[in-house]
């Protein structure tokens, strides 16, 4: 968004209706926003009523700047002001949606849908957000069966991309004895493909990669090594193309952490060493390059190479995020054979995430690091 979308100078229009407010959810500072405006996945973004300070809006992943324009010039303030029909079920539903309560939000947004007027302007934002909360809230069928019904007043639309990757994701959450399993899966493959293929289609490429991720998984779901392979070396290739047309170190560096999977999905992490080495050259205070430059060197077995990384990644890290640099160096320690270190890192990440603010705080990634633990003894 920062390297691609705000950069952008036709939305200096909406400069006089919007106060822009970028909060880094890391910061232990912060962490009463957090509280009071959940943040489930990176970026969200939120619209706040000045008036009492409810959310009007909650979009949750990235947009284009087309997207970014129609929502902003949509006027959410306006609709959850106007209290009556439709525009008050969805001003719910959002209120809903942005406090963090998925379930809730899921049975507000389907009453809107169900509800609102054939060729209602507000589908697209709305069935987006409904997919997304029913993703939270183990709900899979409805989710298949929503994302389907989505699908064909969704095409050539850039939320088709959302419903294809939801609905697939959710397809493989189905228990594997549900009789409509493999035809569900099977269906949201070649939505996704039919997506991918589509470039007129006005979505951001890391979206476009997104559906790569899921292709992936129904392949590894499939136990079909021979495609996932082939799917991998299409997703590198795409990714390297698209770094290739960037006009900034920002740009390229946006395609780092998905040119990381692929090479690690393709068993080739060696060919993510230069492009990070080149990122952290060009942002040495950023503690993402040698984060990711130790995942690259543990796959490669080069574990002096992955526990120096770890320290630079360390000494650059702060709030949540440490936590994955924790693991990774974990992981390194054991992968070396040395379990006694793999402990004491384990040991001192539990503290650490022990030790983070409400609104930061993660029992369920504390109770992960205890149960790593545990395997040690």
């Amino acid at each position: 968004m920062k390297a691609f979308v705000f950069t952008d100078p036709s939305l200096a229009r909406h400069a006089g209706r919007f106060v822009w407010l970028e909060i880094d959810t890391e910061r232990a500072k912060n962490a009463p926003f957090r509280r009071k405006f959940p943040v489930q996945a990176l970026p969200t973004f939120f619209i706040v009523d000045p008036v009492d300070e409810q959310v009007a809006m909650r979009w949750v992943g990235g947009m284009n700047v087309a997207q970014l324009d129609r929502l902003l010039t949509g006027d959410p303030l306006a609709t959850k002001r106007r209290g009556a029909g439709t525009d008050a079920d969805l001003a719910h539903a959002d209120s809903l949606y942005g406090a963090g309560d998925n379930a809730g939000a899921a049975a507000a947004y389907e009453t809107v849908l169900a509800e609102a007027p054939a060729g209602w302007a507000g589908y697209p934002r709305t069935v987006e957000a409904l997919l997304y909360a029913l993703s939270q809230t183990d709900a899979p069928e409805k989710c298949v069966t929503i994302a389907s019904d989505a699908l064909p007043r969704l095409r050539g639309l850039p939320a088709s991309s959302s419903a294809a990757a939801y609905g697939l994701d959710c397809a493989l959450s189905l228990p594997a004895t549900h009789p409509d399993r493999v035809r569900r899966v099977a269906q949201f493959e070649q939505a996704c493909r039919e997506v991918l293929a589509d470039t007129t289609i006005a979505i951001a490429a890391d979206d476009r990669s997104g559906l790569y991720i899921a292709l992936l998984g129904a392949r590894s779901d499939a136990g079909d090594s021979s495609g996932n392979r082939a799917l991998a070396r299409e997703w590198a290739s795409f990714l390297e193309r698209e770094a290739a047309r960037a006009h900034t170190g920002e740009q390229r560096a946006v395609f780092d952490p998905h040119r990381l999977s692929a090479y690690l999905e393709l068993g080739e992490p060696e060919r993510a060493v230069p492009m990070l080495e080149q990122t952290q050259r060009e942002f040495p205070d950023d503690y993402n390059p040698p984060a990711r430059l130790a995942i690259a060197y543990r796959a490669m077995k080069r574990w002096p190479d992955a526990l120096a990384a770890s320290d630079a990644a360390m000494t650059r890290a702060y709030g949540p995020r440490k936590l994955r640099i924790y693991d990774a160096r974990a992981e390194i320690h054991a992968g070396a054979g040395d379990s006694t270190a793999a402990k004491r890192t384990l040991e001192e990440a539990i503290r650490y995430a022990e030790g983070l603010p409400q609104g930061q705080r993660s029992e369920s990634t504390i109770a992960t690091f205890r149960k790593k633990l545990a395997g040690y003894r």
